[in-house]
């Protein structure tokens, strides 16, 4: 839940604030070299947004298919290591295409 809130945090500090001046302005005031990073960081953010959640999705569902076995094999070094997965992921999608 916090890798979530961090990824809903970024797309509210980072994301947004540029896209409201674009939206006010109709067009891109800020300098053009920032562009392609804002947009990096807005697909980044989004992704990981989407990704968190079908991680968390996918936490809950074998919660319920298996109470007594989750202790066992969902561990604080896999949530982790899906949380580093998630992010990595969001990192590739974004920076290397753009």
């Amino acid at each position: 839940l916090v890798s979530l809130f961090m990824s809903d945090l970024m797309v509210g500090l980072v994301v947004m604030p540029p896209a409201m001046l674009n939206q006010l302005y109709g067009r891109w005031v800020l300098r053009q070299d920032f562009c392609s990073l804002w947009a990096s960081f807005d697909v980044m953010c989004c992704s990981a947004s989407i990704l968190n959640l079908c991680i968390i999705s996918l936490d809950r569902y074998l919660l319920i298919i298996s109470p007594l076995k989750y202790k066992l094999h969902m561990t604080s070094c896999r949530a982790l290591w899906l949380i580093l997965a998630t992010w990595t992921v969001a990192v590739l999608a974004s920076f290397l295409p753009i």
